[in-house]
């Protein structure tokens, strides 16, 4: 075999290789990254909710019927203690809004209340003054502080946020066992549009 046909055939078998590992990369490429969490102001699938008839003069975006996580037309609040809410949005979406009155730390309360605890790793995916997003994931056999019980690894996605409306502190909350991350990424949003309620005329 000549040189120069050695080498076309090398040539032939890189480009080759190039394009099989192009392809692959393609098929698993994620252009947001398996950790981004995207909180922008592109509301088209929700709908303001009006919180004046719950004792908050306030009004936030929740996710409406389209942004298919089974939300309702007509989001259910539970108002049974005096300083504490609870939105349901569909049977995915729940969210605890709580009145703190005047106490304006919340999340840098919240952020050294999960330094403190030692069974689960956090991972930040939004760290704001006003706003958190976190991985929570619980420590497996082996670890330092692992339960013993402890033998998979879990994930779960939570938020913590505050809002002042009236001069009174409010912390917006996933559910203490938290959510999948679709999920937990529109109740940040809804928190960040959480604002005082004018009405018209």
């Amino acid at each position: 075999m000549s040189r120069t046909r050695s080498f076309k055939i090398i040539q032939l078998a890189a480009i080759f290789v190039g394009l099989f590992a192009l392809t692959n990369c393609g098929d698993e490429a994620d252009p947001a990254g398996p950790e981004d969490i995207v909180v922008n102001d592109d509301y088209y699938e929700f709908q303001d909710f009006i919180m004046a008839d719950y004792d908050i003069p306030g009004v936030i975006s929740l996710p409406d019927e389209t942004a298919n996580i089974g939300a309702s037309t007509r989001p259910e609040v539970k108002h049974e203690e005096s300083f504490k809410w609870e939105i349901n949005a569909g049977q995915k979406f729940q969210m605890h809004i709580e009145d703190f009155g005047i106490l304006d730390d919340l999340v840098k309360e919240k952020k050294k209340e999960l330094a403190d605890q030692k069974f689960f790793k956090i991972k930040y995916l939004i760290d704001e003054t006003d706003l958190i997003v976190y991985e929570r994931t619980l420590m497996v056999s082996g670890s330092k502080y692992a339960a013993p019980e402890v033998g998979i690894e879990h994930k779960s996605y939570h938020v913590y946020g505050q809002k002042t409306i009236n001069k009174i502190i409010y912390g917006l909350s996933s559910a203490e066992e938290g959510c999948d991350k679709h999920i937990v990424e529109l109740m940040a949003k809804s928190i960040k549009s959480f604002k005082e309620f004018k009405r018209k005329g």
